[in-house]
């Protein structure tokens, strides 16, 4: 009988590496608070697109949460442009042995 695997995260469970799941989780992260953002102030689309320096269709793409459409890069202009204040938060993996017994981060590390 197997056990099932416990992720950290769902981007952990359907990422190949540890490095693409940091970039969706971060990705998504900025996703929801500029949709969010948008919510909170009632503006449409249009208006939005006008407050984050983009176009009305990247806004919809955003609100669709089509997070492979969009990089960290320009997620972070977009956020900036609208008077945000994105941050990047680094942490140690919690265990480096529960995540080599995993597969998932190479033991020389």
């Amino acid at each position: 009988m197997t056990s099932a695997q416990r992720f950290a995260s769902v981007w952990d469970a359907i990422e190949d590496t540890p490095q693409q799941a940091a970039s969706m989780s971060a990705r998504s992260g900025l996703m929801m608070a500029l949709t969010e953002a948008i919510r909170q102030q009632g503006i449409t689309q249009a208006q939005a697109a006008e407050l984050f320096g983009v176009t009305q269709p990247r806004i919809s793409d955003l609100v669709r949460g089509k997070v492979n459409l969009f990089s960290l890069d320009a997620l972070m202009d977009m956020a900036a442009a609208a008077g945000m204040a994105p941050t990047i938060t680094v942490t140690k993996p919690k265990s480096q042995t529960a995540r080599r017994a995993q597969g998932k981060t190479p033991a020389h590390v």
